[in-house]
């Protein structure tokens, strides 16, 4: 299979499951109150009990289909600026070719929420951190714009924060020169709503993303992923992601 990047080349499936990210330079963040992702606090709302996940089936996902993408960017207050290189992309899709068949296969690409993420390892203040329901996440107090998590993440799933920012949410701080992911839209979880991205692929009839609690056997999630073959990115580096492909 071959993935069209930004600039019109291909990656092998291979590749770009094994693809990283570049690191680039320092720029420290403006003063602006970002307490929404502080440690402590989110911490403080996670439910050990619990791993929130996402399983999605590729085969339902529409080729012209953004809903995820602009729902994502809505709720969080991100928004491209058309610098593909320099713009936040919390959520992306992607298209993957069969070289021998031709068929091509579209998906939602995100921040993978790893049980054991490299982003947290790599990460020199502690900015990256991982809740104990699995959602990781970056608290832009300590987040010194290093990059090293973006270099470290398999994913590409993280970005720099290259321009002023514009539209905050109060749910979801940004600040001009750290880094920010997909959250899982984690302050919805925790108030038992689903993420923007799921809500907004069911609202299109697509139904192609399942969120749910993976150490639930009861849960919508974990009864599909019993029953049908899926898929986690990069399973040689003993990851354990919790987001899950089917239908790849």
């Amino acid at each position: 299979m071959k993935i069209p990047t930004a600039k019109g080349a291909d990656l092998s499936r291979r590749d770009f499951l094994r693809s990283g990210a570049a690191v680039a330079s320092l720029t420290l963040a403006p003063g602006v109150t970002l307490m929404a992702f502080g440690g402590s606090q989110a911490h403080a709302a996670a439910d050990a009990g619990k791993r929130w996940g996402l399983l999605i089936d590729a085969n339902k996902c529409a080729a012209d289909c953004s809903a995820c993408v602009t729902a994502c960017s809505d709720e969080n207050g991100w928004k491209g600026a058309g610098n593909p290189e320099t713009d936040a992309q919390w959520i992306r899709k992607i298209t993957l070719k069969n070289k021998a068949t031709g068929r091509e296969t579209t998906l939602p690409m995100m921040c993978q929420h790893c049980e054991a993420p490299p982003c947290v390892d790599v990460c020199p203040t502690g900015a990256s951190f991982k809740r104990e329901d699995g959602i990781v996440l970056v608290d832009k107090h300590t987040c010194i714009g290093c990059r090293y998590c973006m270099m470290a993440c398999p994913f590409k799933a993280r970005s720099f924060v290259h321009e002023p920012t514009v539209n905050q949410k109060s749910h979801a701080p940004r600040g001009q020169g750290t880094v920010e992911s997909c959250t899982l839209c984690v302050h919805r979880v925790d108030k038992g709503i689903a993420p923007a991205c799921v809500e907004a692929c069911a609202a299109t009839g697509h139904d192609a993303i399942i969120f749910g609690d993976l150490k639930d056997p009861d849960s919508d999630i974990s009864k599909r992923l019993a029953q049908f073959p899926s898929l986690a990115l990069r399973p040689d580096l003993d990851l354990d992601p919790g987001v899950r492909y089917t239908n790849l």
